[in-house]
């Protein structure tokens, strides 16, 4: 440690003779003064120190501080905790003697290294449960965790015990790019193949027109049951709509089977495939699937309009149009001459726009047929008409200039909630281009997102919706809304954030206006792993939101159990999050006493089973082996795991780490100095005081 400044050493000099002159000119200039020698050199000594300090601090010195400190190379031990790995015959095996050999390595490691562990299935824990309840399994995802907490820290190796088998995420081989230090891999689970059918994949459209025919495409496995016959279901609230034998010719069987339903009722309804099981399977929890499809009574049609052609068109239209609740039709203004009742919702870009006339009949028609309208604004946008529209937002533009700005989420939204993933991921999207202006929103505007200028967050309206008592409104105050898709698949390899934002931002809008009071809105269908949510709004004879009064909430599965919640308030409406519940299916009936009246709104909603730790039960140890090679690590066995700690300390590249730290300290930000200071010249007043002089 030592002081340094931004002056050279020698303008320490200066200090120390502007300290004596001062107090030579104090005590020394009058040889005939009242005090003692003692008190003259003591009261010139105060001032002196007192006066060098002072000087010296105009120096702006600064404490250079060294410091060396030692990191432990780091071992990360990740436990597989999904369901696959207790399905074999080995199931009490990994319950107690595996898991007293994992406990007794990581104490042996943590004499020398120091351990982490973690258990993971679809998300990330610390610590180890051995409960082995996780529904899915996602090693990527442990891969991506590890870097985000470990980046830059000494990692020496990575060992992960699991056995292979992933149901979400990607190939963990792709994933590991950025993994720098080996990975040893133990090998669980069983690589042999067990007396099994299942249901492996039943694929099928999750939305049909009622009346309309539909086809399920089931795959049917069957492990070790050559020779052996089984019959396929698909059953209705216990009414058989379909079977047919199924003869198994080999040891590993498959079979497409094609099944055609017609859709005879409309609203969510439930379905089930099953395979009879036969003797001696391994587990029959794979032998049937759920489905759920929603059966609507006709499609949306959705028009889009645009001044001139603009990629954000097609970054639109690709979205809408994989949800096939909606018909998408889109023309260019000039080329549109169709009768605007034909459609559910319009989509204007850059509508109304500047030397475009034809745009006052269209707005008429919407108007007088109360259709819900997105507008998307830019640079060809026509402001001064816009703001004769009630919008919800006005918009006075100067200089005809734009700014670049990236989204910010409004905390307040509260018209539909969006997945924690798209949040990150729309943290990371590319600028749009909006105008540059004051706006103005309307008291009955509800703003969606806010505009980020230069890293600024400001109040600015990106995304606003506004309702009046005939039609919804959505404005999007910029373009280059393909740039976001582009964005959303480099990062994730896929448009799910963007087609989420969207698809919510259409449904709502393509919803018809419920004038009700009180509303409850939720999802039809969740999973066992997956946190049943709801949202509610509630609405004064003005048509106000509010929410001073308590939403409780009562929900009732088929035993007639009833468990019994209070919403959350938000800043204008009510959210609650009840947690996981297992599967069945479920009712609800919500109420909330406004005044002396109660309203009441009730529903239903389905907990289905996730199966896929199931599906496949096959370890796949070929994966282990080649993630630990390319990352010069080994695979061992659960009975090799005493072999484990040799492999890490003959290593030369598992060390620990020193690192030197520099810190620069403004003297100035030291109190004590000032009280020293302050002490020194009050010590200096007081001598003079007591001895009779000012």
């Amino acid at each position: 440690m030592n002081i340094v400044t931004d002056y050279p050493a020698w303008f320490f000099i200066f200090c120390v003779i502007l300290g004596v002159a001062y107090s030579a000119i104090l005590y020394y200039k009058d040889k005939k003064h009242e005090f003692s020698p003692t008190l003259v050199k003591v009261m010139a000594s105060l001032r002196f120190i007192s006066i060098f300090l002072i000087s010296f601090l105009l120096l702006s010195p600064l404490i250079k501080s060294v410091t060396h400190n030692s990191e432990k190379p780091i071992i990360i031990v990740a436990q597989d905790n999904s369901q696959s790995i207790i399905i074999n015959k080995d199931s009490s095996f990994y319950k107690k003697e595996y898991k007293e050999s994992l406990v007794k390595l990581m104490n042996e490691l943590s004499s020398k290294y120091e351990v982490r562990n973690f258990n993971f299935d679809d998300k990330v824990t610390e610590g180890f449960k051995f409960d082995y309840k996780g529904k899915q399994t996602d090693i990527s995802g442990l891969f991506d965790d590890m870097i985000t907490r470990y980046s830059n820290r000494n990692v020496g190796a990575i060992i992960l015990a699991t056995d292979g088998i992933y149901n979400k995420g990607i190939n963990p081989l792709y994933s590991t790019q950025k993994i720098k230090s080996p990975v040893y891999t133990i090998a669980l689970g069983d690589t042999t193949i067990h007396k099994d059918l299942l249901i492996q994949k039943a694929n099928y459209n999750r939305i049909v027109y009622l009346g309309s025919s539909f086809p399920i495409e089931i795959i049917v496995n069957g492990n070790k049951a050559k020779g052996l016959s089984s019959k396929l279901k698909v059953t209705k609230d216990g009414k058989e709509l379909f079977n047919k034998n199924i003869n198994f010719t080999n040891e590993q069987y498959t079979e497409t089977v094609n099944v055609m339903l017609e859709a005879k009722e409309s609203g969510l309804q439930h379905y089930r495939v099953s395979i009879t099981p036969i003797n001696d399977e391994i587990t029959l929890s794979n032998n049937t699937k759920d489905i759920f499809i929603e059966v609507l009574d006709s499609r949306q049609k959705i028009l889009i309009l645009s001044n001139t052609p603009h990629p954000d068109i097609s970054a639109i239209k690709q979205t809408l149009e994989s949800n096939r609740n909606y018909e998408i039709e889109d023309y260019l203004l000039s080329d549109f001459n169709k009768p605007i009742s034909n459609y559910n919702l319009v989509i204007l870009h850059q509508l109304p726009a500047i030397n475009n006339n034809a745009f006052s009949r269209i707005i008429a028609d919407i108007q007088k047929n109360s259709i819900p309208t997105l507008f998307i604004l830019g640079s060809q946008s026509n402001y001064n008409q816009l703001n004769s529209i009630n919008t919800g937002v006005n918009i006075t533009v100067k200089n005809q200039n734009s700014n670049e700005v990236v989204p910010s989420l409004a905390n307040e939204f509260s018209f539909f909630t969006l997945s924690e993933e798209t949040k990150k991921v729309l943290n990371n999207f590319p600028p749009l281009l909006c105008a540059y202006g004051d706006y103005k929103m309307s008291a009955s505007s509800e703003i969606m997102m806010y505009q980020k200028i230069g890293g600024v967050a400001t109040k600015l309206p990106l995304i606003l919706f506004n309702q009046n008592q005939t039609s919804k409104y959505a404005v999007i105050t910029g373009e280059g809304l393909w740039r976001w898709k582009l964005s959303n698949y480099a990062q994730k390899n896929n448009h799910e954030a963007f087609d989420e934002i969207f698809t919510k931002l259409i449904q709502y809008l393509s919803v018809k206006i419920d004038k009700s009071l009180f509303r409850v809105n939720n999802n039809h269908v969740f999973t066992d792993n997956q946190a049943v949510e709801f949202d509610a709004e509630v609405y004064n004879d003005s048509y106000e939101l509010i929410n001073d009064a308590d939403v409780n909430i009562e929900i009732t599965n088929e035993n007639a159990k009833k468990f019994p919640f209070v919403f959350s308030k938000t800043s204008k409406s009510y959210h609650l999050n009840a947690g996981v519940f297992p599967p069945c299916d479920y009712k609800y009936e919500a109420k909330v006493k406004l005044k002396n009246k109660t309203l009441t709104t009730k529903g239903s909603f389905i907990v289905t089973a996730i199966d896929e730790e199931y599906v496949n039960t096959l370890a796949n140890h070929q994966l282990l082996y080649n993630l630990a090679k390319k990352h010069g690590g080994e695979m061992v066995y659960p009975n090799q795991l005493n072999t484990l700690i040799d492999k890490l300390k003959n290593r030369d590249d598992i060390k620990t780490v020193s690192y030197t730290q520099k810190r620069y300290n403004n003297i100035l930000n030291l109190y004590w100095i000032f009280f020293l200071i302050l002490a020194l010249l009050t010590a200096e007043w007081f001598i003079r005081k007591r001895n009779g002089s000012y």
